[in-house]
């Protein structure tokens, strides 16, 4: 899948999903790179949600919503995947909530709606890595040390300390 450019609509079927889905979660907001205007990205919408436990989480209810399972190695975090008819994937990412406040990608969200300069230097690097490795490791990796500086300035703004930006 590569990056596609700026759609108005990411933000309509980010709202729509979380609508649908707020009632099975304390919290559900639409984050990454779709979730920001004028950023190029893969046409997948992020969601993310919290829950008092994990443990709590019913397969079955999501299943209902188009919402599969997918087995991660992320730690403390649920993935669930739908595919719409339009190509559109939804990405849903469910946290429990005492780190929900804390979460890096609801920090670089905002700092990116707030900083149109960031903004715009993530989207260039995004099309220069998807332009020289395709979609892949190699683009994802590519994209570690600027996310890491953004988000730390966040992270930062906020007086909190940094962490790594991918859960290991």
């Amino acid at each position: 899948m590569t990056i596609s450019e700026p759609d108005q609509r990411w933000a309509d079927l980010g709202r729509q999903a979380c609508v649908v889905l707020a009632p099975l979660f304390l919290a559900i907001e639409h984050v990454g790179s779709t979730a920001v205007p004028g950023l190029p990205a893969k046409p997948v919408i992020d969601l993310m949600a919290s829950v008092p436990d994990l443990d709590e989480i019913s397969d079955s209810t999501l299943e209902t919503f188009g919402y599969r399972r997918v087995p991660t190695d992320m730690p403390e975090r649920l993935f669930f995947r739908r595919e719409d008819y339009d190509s559109t994937a939804y990405h849903l990412h469910v946290v429990a909530a005492a780190g929900w406040e804390t979460r890096n990608e609801r920090l670089l969200r905002d700092h990116l709606l707030a900083h149109p300069a960031d903004r715009d230097r993530y989207a260039a690097l995004k099309r220069e890595l998807m332009a020289e490795f395709g979609p892949g490791p190699a683009y994802t990796r590519g994209k570690t040390a600027l996310i890491q500086e953004l988000t730390d300035a966040a992270r930062a703004a906020r007086g909190l300390p940094s962490v790594p930006v991918w859960e290991e």
